[in-house]
């Protein structure tokens, strides 16, 4: 494994104490799923809020001067403009609202345009996958993560998300679905981009598509799944993916069955 950077290290630090908050803030939740003396869905807003002020101190006291866009903020501009944090302080909200424990601190570093450090940590799990530009991508201390080596749709487990409520695309996420599930061996709906992504780039998913995201959900797995040897493109197949919101991941030989079939829909 390479010496993680200063920079890697001040990611990792950021993740793993908002992780802290958020592992006590899931027992809290999971007692009022329980005994439902409260809004789990206005704890986790308060809870949210919370561990992205957490980020947002620790980031910008590490690296004065950097932008910084999260999802409860929005953008903060800095007087560093060739860089900017791209953060999600709880990818997978509804899993936590319900007392699944599947959901992620997200923290992407932004120089000049492209993604060069990338931290995902799933603080009840505590597995934390980073990827830093040439550097490779990685599991903890010492597991480098290798995208899987499958090339058949047949083979292939593949993950995706679901519109919710409230958000568009039904229709169309249904199509893609019958589309795929005729010709792969599964796919899975686990609640949360970011770890999907990771996942992708442990092997343990051979291929992700979803549409819809934000920035924050995906900057990260971004160069987790290239560091890990994969592709990733918007469904256009360009790379667009922060701005359209729209995501295809997978290996070399992978990716491009998966697109091919996807654009197939009408």
């Amino acid at each position: 494994m390479p010496a993680t950077s200063p920079l890697i290290n001040v990611m990792i630090e950021a993740a793993r104490k908002t992780g802290k908050t958020m592992a006590r803030d899931f027992g809290e939740v999971g007692e009022l799923q329980v005994s439902r003396k409260g809004s789990a869905s206005d704890f986790v807003t308060a809870a949210d809020l919370k561990a992205e002020q957490a980020l947002f101190e620790a980031l910008t006291k590490a690296r004065p001067g950097y932008g910084f866009l999260g999802e409860e903020r929005g953008m903060i501009e800095g007087t560093d403009k060739t860089h900017t944090w791209i953060v999600d302080p709880l990818d997978g909200t509804t899993n936590f609202i319900h007392a699944i424990p599947h959901f992620a601190v997200n923290i992407a570093l932004q120089r000049e345009g492209q993604i060069v450090a990338a931290v995902t940590y799933n603080p009840i799990t505590a597995d934390l996958y980073w990827a830093e530009k040439g550097k490779g991508a990685w599991l903890g201390a010492e597991r480098r993560l290798r995208v899987a080596a499958r090339n058949r749709l047949d083979d292939a487990l593949l993950a995706t998300g679901i519109p919710f409520l409230g958000k568009p695309g039904h229709a169309q996420f249904l199509k893609e679905l019958h589309q795929m599930t005729q010709r792969v061996a599964g796919v899975r709906r686990f609640g949360s981009a970011a770890l999907d992504l990771a996942w992708v780039a442990a092997g343990r998913y051979d291929g992700f598509w979803e549409r819809g995201l934000k920035s924050w959900d995906i900057a990260a797995g971004l160069l987790l799944i290239t560091e890990a040897g994969g592709k990733v493109t918007d469904l256009d197949g360009g790379e667009d993916m922060l701005d359209k919101g729209s995501i295809l991941a997978g290996n070399l030989e992978m990716h491009p069955l998966m697109l091919e079939k996807l654009q197939s829909v009408a």
